[in-house]
């Protein structure tokens, strides 16, 4: 399968009270990721400033209000691959948390199978 670039990382995080650090947590993991693919020999792409082409130059932080705000953002993470083209269906993505809630019976297993997969999150 050809990688798409950039990688698109979709993440609900649970940050210790008074820790407004995501962006910091966000930059390491970035980094991190970026100088494992360089050691295994991966060859990135740089953009005219030097920077490797993987990343998107931007991100989105959303605080959640309660527990429907929760299930709609968990839900538009779970769809993200297949919105993407990575899957058919979201249970095919081996990297979901979405294994976890069909595990637990909090999704139903065909979750999102059907062809039109609804609206979450998006309009």
């Amino acid at each position: 399968m050809k990688t798409k670039l950039p990688f698109i990382v979709d993440a609900v995080w649970t940050i210790p009270p008074d820790d407004w650090g995501y962006a910091e947590r966000l930059r390491r993991i970035k980094s991190r990721f970026t100088k494992q693919l360089l050691q295994e020999g991966v060859n990135i792409a740089k953009d005219d400033g030097g920077e490797y082409k993987l990343w998107q130059k931007r991100y989105w932080e959303h605080t959640i209000r309660d527990d429907r705000d929760f299930e709609v953002h968990v839900n538009y993470v779970h769809i993200n691959p297949v919105k993407h083209g990575y899957v058919a269906r979201a249970i095919d993505w081996r990297h979901s948390t979405i294994h976890r809630y069909l595990k637990c019976g909090e999704l139903p297993m065909d979750w999102a199978c059907a062809p039109d997969n609804g609206d979450f999150g998006e309009r």
